[in-house]
Order: C-alpha cells, then structure tokens, then sequence
C-alpha cells in the first residue's frame, strides 16, 4: 500500500501524486500527464498534495531530468521559499495591541513594489543600517551578476536596480508573520525569493527556450514545456544563472530576517533565538543523486525532505503553518509541499468571497482586512490540515506554528 496515487501515462511517464483527502481536479491531473510526456523525464514525477494547476507547469511538483530543464516549470521566482526562527519570547510578551508592531516591522521591510530608493526607505536616516545590511550581503554576488548581465544585457533593468531590492519582501502571496508554536513561544517567519532579477533571469531563458524549439523544429504539447538541452551553452548559462538567483533570493530572506529581528529588539523585551534559522527555496533546480542516477530535480512549489532536514510548510492567512523534518522518502525524490496550495485563481477568489469572510476567515490575526489581500483570504487555499496528512510519510512535524501577525506584501 502506498500513500500516493499512481497515474498510468500511455505517452509517457507516470505521475505519483500525494492527494489523498485533498482537492485534485482533473486539469492539474492534466497538465502533471502532459509534462510527463516529455522524452527526458526520469522515472516518474511526484505530485505534491498543494499541487494545482500553473503557468507550463503544475504548481506543487517534482520533475526529475535528464539531459534537459525546462525554464518555465522552473518560473520566474527564483529561488522563492521561506526562513523561519524561533525566539525566547513567549505571547506574554507581546503587546495587546499588534498594530503598532505591524507597522514597524513595515517600516524596515520595504514590501509589494516598494525598494529601499523609494518614498519612506529613501528619507529616513534611521532606516540606514537595515538598508546597509541589503548592499553588504549584494557585494558577493556582484561580480557574477556582472558578468551574466555581459551575456545578457536584457536581464538588466536600472530601475529596478537589485542591490536595492536586497533586503525587500515582493507581493502576492509573499508575506512576513509572527507566530506562535504550541508552547507559545514566538516565531519570525517569511517567504520571498529573488524578486526583479529573478524574475528576469526567468522570463529571459523561458522566451529563449521557446525560440530554440521553433529553431529545432520541436512540436510541444505546450509551449511553456520548452526546454534547454545539457550540453549547451545556453544550458550550462541558464544553470549558472539560476544557481546565482536562487544565492540572492537566500540572503534577500537573511537580510529581512536579520532586519525584522532588529526591529523586534527595539520594541520587545531582550530575547535570543533559541533555534538555528531555517531556510530553505521552493522554486528551484537543484543536481542531485535518485535511484543510482545523477539527475537534475526540479522543485516547482516543492521544498526537499531529505531524512532529518528541516522545512516550513505555510498555511494561508488565518490558518496554522508547520516546521517539519524530512523522512528521505524516494518515491517523492526526497520532497513535500512548499504550503497549502490554491483551489482557486486570485480572479475567483476576488469574485467569490467578500470583505466580511475575510475578517471572519483572519480573526484574531492582526493583518490587512481590506479588499486588495481577498485573492489572498484562506477560503482560496486548500486545508493545510488536510494537506499535511496527505503527506504523513514524507515529513514528520516538529512545530506547530499558529500566525498573530500577518504582513502580505
């Protein structure tokens, strides 16, 4: 008996998705059969139980390869995850009221379109060592970005300079929070990726993909499975690329992490942290070793789970998150989900639910209650209990994080 559904695949290889007691619609069935149709899959892809239907590619799944990645099922959030930390503090410690502790952690943590150039970031004096510590952590991964941006003038755009965006939060479904585990005891946890540079490093290599199957004369199923071929230089110039995006997008969340924790020092009582930060990408390549073979894994809304290792599994605004330990399953190619997973697009979402469902949804959550975050409003995601059984032999779960504090970028 396993705790995945097998998927035949008459064109190719077969799909093993983890979704049992979740939502799995015959689209996002669909689209994981058609990326399994591609010539280079190795054994099989594993589904995830967030998984749902995305841009090439579905949202929620592991696509092992050999000899070829495709860039859109990589995305354009390179390097997207999340850090959490857990403190000494405990709820007694914060204030009754969580606002004003919500503005301050906005104030150094410059979110949606904003950088540290614009409006408030650029006036104030004070906000200069939380800025400082984004140009400190850009420096050693200057000279490479300056020679990808050599090859490929197009990935530069001044305006949205990265040295600036280093340290920021991006929008959508980014967000920082604070928790509280099932002792109490206060967490700090965030989820961003490379924001500007990565997603044009993406767009770049996915629009070169397409052209090089037109080159070829490659049919598709689906554009967005336009592919690069290893040995190539546009291969070998991709992974580079992608591997220097996903290095950014893992100091952009330890220079927020660091900042907020600041922040929290100067309206909080003293505390440590009593945990090694955990961070970890769930958009992203990676070479790695499955069933005997060197094989290239791509984590599309997936973070990996190897025995032992830790991982943040979010939940939607208003809902419980997890710090879990990997199990090493293989048949997963050691991963789990990367949160809860949408049922439904941020357009339906806006259409179906109203302003006082969201209250409702995020009681006792100090975060937006307004119209822009409704796309984001838990009803939109799937049930993150029900999920995390999906997946009971994947991970193990070491926290239970409950959310007080809820910034959406």
């Amino acid at each position: 008996m396993h705790n995945y559904l097998y998927l035949n695949n008459t064109q190719g290889r077969p799909v093993k998705a983890w979704i049992k007691g979740v939502a799995f619609d015959d689209k996002t069935q669909a689209q994981l059969l058609q990326t399994a149709q591609l010539p280079f899959i190795f054994k099989h892809i594993a589904a995830m139980p967030d998984c749902h239907v995305g841009k090439g590619s579905t949202v929620g799944s592991v696509i092992p390869t050999k000899g070829a990645i495709i860039p859109a099922a990589v995305g354009v959030d390179l390097g997207c995850g999340m850090v959490a930390a857990r403190t000494s503090l405990n709820a007694s410690d914060l204030p009754d009221d969580l606002k004003s502790l919500r503005l301050a952690l906005e104030s150094v943590l410059p979110v949606g379109q904003s950088d540290w150039s614009k409006g408030l970031f650029a006036r104030k004096d004070q906000l200069e060592s939380y800025r400082k510590r984004g140009e400190n952590s850009w420096m050693p991964l200057e000279k490479k970005y300056r020679e990808l941006v050599a090859k490929y003038p197009k990935i530069e755009a001044p305006h949205r300079d990265p040295v600036r965006q280093m340290g920021t939060l991006g929008g959508g479904n980014h967000f920082i929070e604070l928790c509280l585990d099932e002792s109490d005891q206060v967490w700090l946890m965030l989820h961003s990726g490379s924001r500007g540079i990565g997603n044009r490093i993406g767009s770049y290599f996915i629009t070169h993909a397409r052209q090089e199957m037109e080159r070829l004369f490659i049919q598709l199923p689906d554009r967005d499975l336009a592919y690069l071929a290893e040995g190539s230089d546009d291969f070998d110039d991709y992974v580079q690329a992608v591997e220097w995006a996903q290095d950014y997008a893992f100091k952009n969340r330890e220079v927020m992490l660091s900042n907020a924790l600041h922040m929290l020092q100067n309206h909080l009582p003293a505390f440590t942290l009593q945990e090694q930060a955990v961070n970890c990408h769930h958009n992203y390549i990676s070479r790695e070793h499955h069933s005997g073979e060197n094989v290239w894994v791509t984590r599309k809304g997936a973070i990996r789970a190897q025995t032992g290792e830790l991982g943040i599994i979010p939940g939607s605004m208003g809902a419980r998150s997890y710090i879990v330990e990997g199990k090493g399953n293989p048949e997963s190619f050691h991963s789990c989900s990367h949160g809860a997973g949408r049922t439904m697009s941020r357009t339906a979402a806006r259409k179906q639910f109203t302003l006082a469902d969201h209250e409702a949804a995020t009681q006792g959550v100090e975060c937006r209650k307004d119209i822009g975050v409704i796309d984001e409003t838990p009803g939109a995601y799937k049930d993150i209990e029900a999920v995390m059984a999906a997946q009971s032999d994947l991970v193990s779960i070491r926290h239970t994080l409950k959310q007080v504090l809820c910034i959406k970028g």
